[in-house]
C-alpha cells in the first residue's frame, strides 16, 4: 500500500485529503462523488474519525479509472488475455520456434502457485491485544445502511477437506467489537464450503486480509471455475508466486504483505439479521440471516493503510474491475460460445443485468445458442439481458447511441427470447427469491424495414394522456425503430392493462418503456438504462402483443402481484454533501449531480 501511494502520488493519479472526515457518511460520499469524475484519482484519507477518535489512514478509489487500473495490473488487460489464450490454444507446436514459445508459455505457470512465506510477515508485525473491530475505520456509506461494513475484504475460505482454497469478495457487516456477518452468496464456493462444515458440524475457519497488493482484491472478484483458487491469476499477471502467511489462529494463510488480517471462527450454529446495505445495484438489498464470524485475532503491519471501496449507482470502481475481467476472461469464454469475437457488460447495467455480445455468425440461431450458452455459464448464468450482434456491428464500448440504433434497426418481437434461470440474489425485481426471468435477442443479421408516421412529443403525449391519464411525461428516442419512452404515477392500475390503448398508436412505434416519474429523466439514457435492466423480471414486466412490445420498468407492488418490500435506491445525504462543499471538498455542480442521480430530487435536495 505504501508503495503504491508513492507511486500514484509520482504518476498525480492521488488526492490527499487532510481535513479530519467521518467514517460515518463523509469518507464514502466524497469518494463516490470523485469516482464518477471523468479525471477521477485514488483518495488517500490520512485523518478518518469516528467521533473524537482518529483512525487508521483510509485509501479508495485505487481502481477508479484506466490508468490506475493499468498501474495496478502492472501490463495492458489485453496482454493478459492474450497470454491465457495462448495457454488454452493446446495445438501441438510444429517448428522449433513455436516449440520454444510454448515451452516459455507452459513455465510461466510455475509462478501460478502460491508458496510460503518464510520470515517474520509485515502482516503479523501487531498483534492486537483486544479485539474491537471498531478500531478500525469501517465505513457506513449509506444513511439507512444498517451498520459499518467492510467493503474490500479479502476472504479466504477452505473446504472442509483441505484440498480447495476460496478467495472472495464479500460484504461484512460490523455486528459487534468482536464479530463479523459474513454475506456468502448461496452460489459461491464460500458457501459451499460453509455447508460442508454445518454438514459435519464443525466451525468453519474464515480469515479477512485487507490491503496489500491491490491486485489480490481484483482475483477475489474474478469468475473462475468453482474450486479454483483465485490467487493463481495473481501469479499469472504478476509472473510471480504469491507468498502466504499461516494466520495466528487458524489453519488458513493470507498475502504476507496485507495490512490487516481479521481471523476468527463461523459458530455453524448461529445466524443473525444482516443489512439492509445499499449495495452495487443502486438499491438497499434487504435483511436477511447470515453467518455470524467469531473474530479470535486481528493483526496489521506496523502502520497499515485501510482499503475500502463504495458501491451505489455507477459509474464506480466496479466499471474498471469489471472491464479487466471481461478483457482477461474473453478467451475463456470464447471456448465454451462458438463464434464470440467480443462482449462488454456495461457498468450501467451493474454487470449482471445487461450483457453484449458481438458474434461471427455461420448459421441460423447461433445468437439463441449463444445465449443459452451465456445464461448456463459459471457466473455468467447471473445474467438477465443478453442482446447479440453480428460481426459488422459498432465497438461494444463506445459510441452508444450508433450501437443502439444497430440493434434497434434489427429487432421487433420475433427477435425476442424469454426464458427462466438464476439471477443474482441481490436482483431485487425477480418475484421469486434468487430465480429471474430472462432476455436473449437477437439483433444479427440485416437491418429490417420499419415504416412508422412521425410525430411530435407534445402530440403524442397529449393524445395517450386521454386515456391514460397517469402518464406525467413522454420521450421518443427517435431512431429508424423508435423507443417511446414514458413516466408515470402509478396508482391503481398495472401497465399491462395500458396495451388495448397503446396498440392504437403502434403507427408511431412499437416499442414502449414505462418508468416512475420519480427521479427520472427520460433524456438521461445512462440512467435510465440502469434504471430499467434493475426494475424488471421479463417473466412478469415484458408485454408482446400483435408485435407491440410494452417494458414495466416501474416500481412493483400489490397490483402485479409482487410480495416482497420494493426497496429504496441510495441517495447522498444532502446535509453531508453541504458540509463538504463548505469545506471545499465538493464542487457544487447541479448538471453531475442529475446526471448520476446523486440526491433524491423527490426530496427537493439540491447540491
Amino acid at each position: 500500500m505504501h508503495k503504491l501511494i508513492k507511486l500514484l502520488e509520482s504518476k498525480g493519479l492521488l488526492k490527499v485529503i487532510d481535513t479530519p472526515l467521518s467514517v460515518d457518511l463523509e469518507i464514502p460520499h466524497l469518494a463516490y462523488i470523485e469516482v464518477k469524475k471523468e479525471d477521477s484519482k485514488a483518495l488517500l484519507f490520512t485523518r478518518p474519525m469516528r467521533g473524537a477518535k482518529r483512525l487508521t489512514p483510509v485509501l479508495m478509489n485505487v481502481f477508479g479509472s484506466f490508468k490506475l487500473l493499468d498501474l495496478i495490473s502492472s501490463k495492458d488487460c489485453e496482454i493478459i488475455a492474450s497470454h491465457i489464450k495462448s495457454l488454452l490454444n493446446m495445438s501441438p507446436p510444429k517448428t522449433l520456434k513455436e516449440k520454444l514459445s510454448k515451452l516459455k508459455e507452459l513455465y510461466a505457470l510455475r509462478h501460478a502457485f502460491p508458496k510460503k512465506f518464510k520470515g517474520k510477515a509485515s502482516a503479523q508485525e501487531v498483534i492486537y491485544q483486544d479485539i474491537d473491530l471498531f478500531s478500525l475505520p469501517v465505513l457506513k456509506t449509506w444513511e439507512e445502511d444498517a451498520g459499518y461494513f467492510i467493503t474490500m475484504g479479502q476472504v479466504y475460505t477452505r473446504s472442509l477437506d483441505g484440498k480447495a482454497n476460496n478467495l472472495g469478495l464479500y460484504r461484512l457487516q460490523v455486528k459487534s467489537k468482536t464479530e463479523l456477518l459474513m454475506h456468502f452468496q448461496i452460489h459461491k464456493d464460500a458457501s459451499h464450503f460453509y455447508h460442508e462444515y454445518k454438514k459435519a458440524g464443525k466451525n468453519m475457519p474464515v480469515s479477512i486480509a485487507i490491503g496489500g497488493d491491490p491486485l489480490y482484491t481484483w482475483c477475489a472478484q474474478a469468475p473462475l471455475p468453482p474450486r479454483i483458487f483465485e490467487l493463481f491469476l495473481y501469479g499469472l499477471i504478476k509472473e510471480e508466486n504469491p507468498r502466504l502467511v499461516k494466520c495466528i489462529s487458524n489453519e488458513l494463510s493470507v498475502p504476507h504483505d496485507s495490512d490487516i488480517v481479521i481471523e476468527g471462527l463461523i459458530d455453524i450454529n448461529t445466524l443473525a439479521d444482516e443489512g439492509e446495505f445499499g449495495d452495487h445495484t443502486g438499491f438497499y438489498t434487504p435483511v436477511e440471516k447470515y453467518p455470524v464470524l467469531k473474530v479470535t485475532a486481528i493483526t496489521s503491519k506496523k502502520e497499515p493503510i485501510f482499503l475500502a471501496t463504495v458501491v451505489g449507482k455507477p459509474p464506480l470502481e466496479d466499471k474498471y474491475m469489471g472491464y479487466m475481467t471481461e478483457r482477461v476472461f474473453l478467451p475463456l469464454l470464447q471456448t465454451t460460445t462458438h463464434g464470440l469475437l467480443d462482449y462488454h457488460m456495461p457498468e450501467n447495467g451493474v454487470f449482471h443485468n445487461l450483457i453484449l455480445a458481438k458474434l461471427d455468425v455461420n448459421y441460423p440461431a447461433q445468437a439463441l445458442q449463444a445465449m443459452h450458452a451465456f445464461f448456463g455459464i459459471g457466473q455468467l448464468s447471473f445474467v438477465k439481458h443478453a442482446i447479440f450482434l453480428d460481426e459488422n456491428a459498432p465497438n461494444l464500448q463506445n459510441d452508444f447511441d450508433t450501437l443502439t440504433k444497430y440493434i434497434l434497426d434489427r429487432i421487433d418481437a420475433t427477435k425476442l427470447l424469454v426464458t427462466k434461470g438464476i439471477c443474482d440474489i441481490l436482483d431485487h425485481a425477480s418475484s421469486e427469491y434468487g430465480v429471474s426471468g430472462k432476455l436473449g435477442i437477437d439483433a444479427t443479421g440485416k437491418a429490417l424495414s420499419f415504416k412508422y408516421e412521425e410525430v411530435s412529443e407534445k402530440a403524442l403525449l397529449d393524445s395517450i394522456k386521454i386515456y391514460i391519464p397517469e402518464i406525467s411525461d413522454l420521450h421518443i428516442y427517435k431512431a429508424s425503430n423508435p423507443v417511446v419512452l414514458v413516466s408515470m404515477d402509478k396508482k391503481t392500475r398495472r401497465v399491462k392493462s395500458f396495451l388495448p390503448t397503446l396498440k392504437a398508436f403502434k403507427k408511431h412505434a412499437s416499442i414502449f418503456i414505462f418508468v416512475d416519474s420519480a427521479n427520472n429523466d427520460l433524456r438521461n439514457y445512462y440512467m435510465l438504462i440502469w434504471r430499467v435492466v434493475n426494475n424488471i423480471d421479463v417473466l412478469r414486466d415484458l408485454y408482446i402483443d400483435e408485435g407491440l412490445i410494452v417494458l414495466d420498468a416501474t416500481a412493483k407492488g400489490e397490483i402485479e402481484g409482487y410480495t416482497k418490500k420494493w426497496p429504496k435506491e441510495v441517495f447522498c445525504n444532502k446535509d453531508v454533501i453541504k458540509s463538504l462543499q463548505e469545506k471545499g471538498l465538493v464542487e457544487k455542480d447541479s448538471k453531475f449531480f442529475d446526471r448520476f442521480g446523486i440526491l433524491d430530487m423527490t426530496k427537493g435536495d439540491k447540491p
